[in-house]
Parts: C-alpha cells; structure tokens; sequence
C-alpha cells in the first residue's frame, strides 16, 4: 500500500514584518536558472509590496544547510530539503525548478563498468540535494558516497578521487567536454518510473513569513520570470557575473531547460511529483 505524504503542521508563530530597517532576506543560488529567474525582481524592475529585499547568493547546499537553523525568511531549496524541513518553510507556487528532461546525471570516466557501481566511490553535490535523493533511491545499495559543491565535481573524477559523479545545473551540457560519459540520467529514469516531471528545487518561504506577504512574493516572481522571458538581454549580464559556465549557449540553454511553465506555478503535476518524490523517499526510509 503507498505511503501517502501529509505535510506536517505548520505554526504561525513569530511573524515577520519587513521594514527599511528589517528587510527581507532571500536566498537563491547564482546557477543560471535562479539569477534569470530573480533578476528583475531584485533590480527594481517589477513591483515589491510592502517589503525590502536583502539577498545571499550561495551554492544550493549552503541553502539547504541554512534551511535547517532557519535562517532566511525566503529561500530556494533542494526539494528534498524542504521536505526536511518543511515544518518551518512553507512552498511557494512560482520560482520552482521543475520539468521533464533536466535531472541530474550520473557520469564517469570511459570504460566506467555499471556493474562496479555498487563498490565505487561516487561524489555528490550535496547531502540534502534532490540529486542525492534520486541516487538514492536508484541505487540505494551504493555507499561509498562523499559530498562536495557540485563545481568540484568535474575534478574530482578528472583526478580520479572518485570513480562516479552526480552532476547538476550547467554542468549537463559540459561534462562530454570534460573527456567524461553518460553512466544514467537520474531524471529519465524518474520520468520512466513515475510518468511525472522531475521536481528538483523550489522557492519556499519561512512559517513566520504572513500568508499575505507570501502571496504578494508569489505574484512578483512570476512578473520577474515573465520579464525575463521578455527582456532576455537585460538578465544575462548577471547570469554571467555568477555563472561558473560564462559560455552564452550553454547560459541560454540551461535557462530553456530549468525555467518553464512550471516555474511560474506548480499546477497539479508539480505538485503530485513533489507528492510522489516525498512518497519514495518515505517508504525507502530516506524521510521521516
């Protein structure tokens, strides 16, 4: 019988109001995806109601850290962070990274042997990431796992410190140019098993964040994105201050794969993968 994901209660205790003084902290990545994604809304260029952002860009593993002792007030997340943590952030409906066609991959150098998988030493981009997850749950008999910032990752196997990789973000559409092949998409696989898109990462605000301060971030994210996708140009000069990838095709790219409807809101199928990721990872005793 399935195991059916409830969300666990949240309070509303310790309610945030933003002010010149106290202004909002937000967090996002500087992956292409995010700062495309935010752009507009933290330079001014669609409307803020009724609050101030002060912004921190760090690697997604560092927000996931961070989730934990609670220390922003809105933050992007590993899905599988926010599920850790989803008794003090609350899901927003706009600025997710989910989607068919854009999970991690599992690389090596040539002539890596899948059968070895079980006894190799394989890196990750982080504990709490949903890439760690769906490893996970692919290959759950796999132990010999360690964890570094997903930029690192490319070295670690070019030196032979590990023997396989889990690769996110920009690095999908490099890694060939790095001498490294294909050992499984993580995210074909998902679709395979599920029918459903890959819900990788969402925006998530934390419980002493008001319902009405939450909606009117909702509303904004979805006017940066749709200012974005208008305005392309205007983004791209940040994209690539914070891109560890500076080429404008695989910057291009990586937006087109990452940032999709479903980044503007959820909808159903967004919501039933995070349900059934949730669901996995609850009946492999990944989640408690």
């Amino acid at each position: 019988m399935p195991v059916v994901f409830k969300p666990l209660p949240l309070a509303d205790r310790g309610r945030l109001t933003p002010t010149v003084s106290h202004p909002l902290r937000l967090g996002y990545s500087p992956c292409p995806n995010d700062t495309f994604i935010f752009h507009a809304l933290v330079h001014g260029r669609v409307r803020q109601e009724g609050y101030r952002l002060a912004v921190e860009l760090e690697d997604v593993e560092t927000l996931n850290n961070w989730a934990v002792d609670e220390t922003l007030d809105v933050t992007k997340l590993s899905v599988f962070a926010w599920l850790k943590n989803r008794a003090c952030y609350r899901l927003l409906d706009s600025g997710a990274a989910i989607g068919y066609g854009c999970g991690p991959l599992v690389v090596a150098r040539p002539g890596f042997d899948v059968r070895t998988l079980p006894h190799s030493r394989v890196v990750l981009p982080g504990q709490d990431t949903t890439a760690h997850l769906l490893f996970r749950l692919w290959r759950p008999e796999v132990r010999n796992r360690c964890f570094v910032p997903y930029d690192r990752i490319f070295e670690m196997l070019t030196q032979g410190q590990a023997d396989a990789g889990v690769i996110i973000h920009e690095s999908r559409f490099t890694y060939a140019q790095m001498g490294l092949q294909l050992v499984v998409d993580l995210g074909a696989w998902w679709e395979q098993q599920t029918g459903l898109p890959i819900p990788l990462g969402v925006i998530a605000a934390h419980r002493r964040v008001p319902s009405a301060l939450r909606a009117s971030l909702e509303t904004a994210i979805r006017d940066s994105i749709q200012h974005a996708w208008q305005f392309p140009h205007e983004a791209l000069t940040y994209m690539q201050k914070h891109a560890q990838a500076m080429d404008e095709d695989v910057l291009r790219r990586h937006v087109a794969t990452y940032v999709n409807d479903f980044s503007l809101t959820l909808g159903d199928a967004g919501q039933q993968a995070i349900q059934r990721l949730a669901s996995s990872a609850l009946e492999k005793g990944l989640l408690t």
